[in-house]
Order: structure tokens, then C-alpha cells, then sequence
């Protein structure tokens, strides 16, 4: 199976920027994170990983610019003497996440990587979590929950819900003690060993789905995986419908080619958004040829989503929340069904190559 190279890629551009930091001691942690067009999100990202608990001495971070044309260095160089930890900066040409985050790894002095996106904030204990848990427990890759805050918009939080509820995808995603499906460290919350990176490799070549990709071949090796649900960052997630559409549509999309490199990464409850689409389709195209005697199925429906809409609302305590998600749950359900049924037609049926989904303009 192919395997990204361990050893030191090409780099262009400034290679590092270091906060010239004073300590001698060889830091414990590396923390990851890669960047494109994103400037605007990076401040809060580094002022979280300032106000962290552990001792900032036994971690550093490692931005990794995945060719952006915006103020990402900028950004990055202000903020290089604000912080008392090591803050470096990496870049690279456009070649994706899994790229950039190999990258970084490959530069890393740490022996734990830990994996945040652009777009997270981490909370105030975040690291400590996982280092105690790893000085503990010894395991080979770890993941955490994602989690809105207060301060994010009602559309940010909406999303929160539907990605996070044990009701909608949440038992899948490792936000549950007991998942409907095998739990696979993602990327936005993700550390593993230097070790287990040196034995089976780094991210793949995949666009979307390639943290999955990983979790797989690391518990394909035997190695030990822990799932920490208070290690919490927070996720601000897509700012608007549409791009939260051609996300999750995108990743249903990732689901089918993540199945034809290995069938046990494509579990029977994949395959349920995708006939609760096919389903409401069939009962949209009945509805209106008999609007009468489908229309108690349809007000069963709707009277679901009313409920688990309210729910959200109530545990996020905002109205705005509450009816959102009588738009954000479907987007999610369907958006992500159809990418599913695309790929698996153009995949399994027509026999073609990957397919990414969206891509114009999709991380902008």
C-alpha cells in the first residue's frame, strides 16, 4: 500500500519563522496545523493555543501555509513574539491538507503530533487532556470531540447540532461513549506517535476523507486508539448554506472512494443518509400525484424534524438555532446522500476514477 515519504520534502518560501524561544528543552508535543487562504481565522486559533494549561515549554506549533495568496505569513510573523511558546511556519505549493499536515510531521520535533484545522478553537485544556491521557494510557492515535461556543453565529451552531447530536450523525462521528460505527480519529481533532506515523505512513492522496483514510491503516496495524471526550476544540464550521451543502455533499462523495480502497471503511450505516434521500424523494414524487393520501407520511416527517429542530434549539438555547435546523438537518442528510449515490454510480457502477465532488472555490 502506497505510503507518503517520511523523510524532508522540497520547501518553498521562508521555511521557518521561530519566536526564538530560549528554552533548551526538546518539545513533547507538535501541534499541526495546515492553511490555506484562511488568515482571518488564524488569530483566534493562536490565541487558544496561548491560553493552554499545559506547560507551554512541552509544546510547539507548527502552521503549515498550503500556498496561500492572502496575509496567512503576515498574520503569522505578528503574532511569532505575542506568544511564549514555539510558534513556526512552514510552506508549500497547493497540493491539499493531508500534503500540508505530511509536511509538518515531517519537520515536527515533538514525539506526539496533535492535529487542529484553521478553522477550530481549542479549549483552554485541551493539550493537557491528551498528554495526560497519553502519559497514562500509551496509546498510538487519539481524537476528541468538536463543540461550538457561545460567541459563534446561530447558522455556526445550527450546524454544531446536526454534526454533534447522537440523533443525527454524532454516534458516527465519536461524539457518543458507545458509536454506531467504528470511531476513526479526525483530523480536526487528532494526535498520534512519531512512531505509528514511521510505521504506517502519513495522510493519503485522497482530497476529502484522508484523516479516515489513516485512522484506518493505524488500526489496521494493531495500534492502540483512544477516544478522550474532554479533550473539546470548538469548530466554527461552514459560514453559509450553500458551502455547508457542497461540504457534506463532499463528503459523501469521500465516503464511496474510501470504501473502494477498503470495503470495512464503508459500513451498512453509510448507506442510511443516503436511502432516507432516495426515500423522500419517492415520497416527494407521490405527494404530489396524491397529495391526500401521502400527506399523513409527510406530516410524520416534518413532525420529526419540528421535534429534533426544538431539541436544538433548547440544548443551544437560542430560537434562531431552533429554526435553522429545519433547514440544516435536511441540507445535511440529503446533501450528503446524494454525493454518496453520485460517487457510488460513477464509482461502482460506471467503473471511473475518484472523484473529488466540489472543488472551484470550495476551501475560499
Amino acid at each position: 500500500m502506497w505510503k507518503p515519504p517520511i523523510g524532508n520534502p522540497q520547501v518553498h518560501k521562508d521555511f521557518i519563522i521561530d519566536n526564538h524561544s530560549t528554552s533548551t528543552e526538546t518539545p513533547t508535543i507538535s501541534i499541526i496545523t495546515p492553511t490555506f487562504n484562511r488568515a482571518e481565522e488564524l488569530e483566534p486559533l493562536i490565541k487558544s493555543i496561548q491560553n493552554q494549561s499545559l506547560d507551554h515549554q512541552k509544546f510547539e506549533m507548527i502552521i503549515v501555509d498550503d500556498g496561500s495568496i492572502d496575509t496567512t505569513e503576515e498574520i503569522i510573523r505578528e503574532w511569532k513574539d505575542k506568544v511564549d511558546f514555539n510558534l513556526r511556519y512552514v510552506s508549500q505549493e497547493n497540493k491539499g491538507p493531508g500534503a500540508a499536515r505530511n509536511l509538518g510531521m515531517s519537520v515536527a520535533g515533538g514525539d506526539l503530533f496533535l492535529f487542529i484545522d484553521s478553522d477550530c478553537e481549542a479549549k483552554e485544556d485541551w493539550i493537557e487532556q491528551i498528554y495526560e491521557t497519553y502519559q497514562t494510557d500509551k496509546f498510538d492515535a487519539c481524537g476528541g470531540p468538536d463543540a461550538s461556543r457561545d460567541d459563534f453565529t446561530p447558522l455556526q451552531r445550527a450546524i454544531d447540532f446536526s454534526m454533534t447530536s447522537f440523533f443525527t450523525t454524532g454516534g458516527m462521528r465519536g461524539h457518543s461513549n458507545k458509536p454506531f460505527a467504528k470511531f476513526y480519529p479526525r483530523s480536526h481533532n487528532m494526535g498520534i506517535t512519531k512512531s505509528i506515523y514511521k510505521k504506517v505512513g502519513g495522510f493519503g492522496k485522497l482530497r476529502h476523507g484522508q484523516d479516515i483514510e489513516l485512522s484506518h491503516r493505524i488500526i489496521k496495524s494493531g495500534a492502540k486508539v483512544s477516544y478522550i471526550p474532554d479533550a473539546v476544540v470548538y469548530h466554527r464550521r461552514r459560514t453559509t448554506i450553500v458551502k455547508f451543502f457542497r461540504q457534506v455533499f463532499n463528503w459523501g462523495v469521500a465516503r464511496i472512494n474510501l470504501g473502494k480502497i477498503d470495503k470495512r471503511m464503508l459500513e451498512p450505516i453509510h448507506f442510511l443518509p443516503a436511502i432516507i434521500t432516495v426515500i423522500f424523494f419517492l415520497l416527494m414524487i407521490a405527494f404530489f400525484i396524491n397529495p391526500a393520501q401521502n400527506g399523513k407520511i409527510f406530516s410524520l416527517g416534518f413532525g420529526l424534524l419540528l421535534a429534533l429542530s426544538l431539541l436544538g434549539g433548547v440544548k443551544q438555547q437560542s430560537v434562531k438555532v431552533g429554526i435553522l435546523l429545519i433547514i440544516i438537518i435536511p441540507i445535511q442528510i440529503i446533501g450528503y446522500g446524494l454525493g454518496f449515490l453520485i460517487s457510488l454510480f460513477r464509482r461502482y457502477v460506471l467503473n471511473l476514477d475518484p472523484w473529488t465532488g466540489f472543488s472551484r472555490k470550495y476551501y475560499n
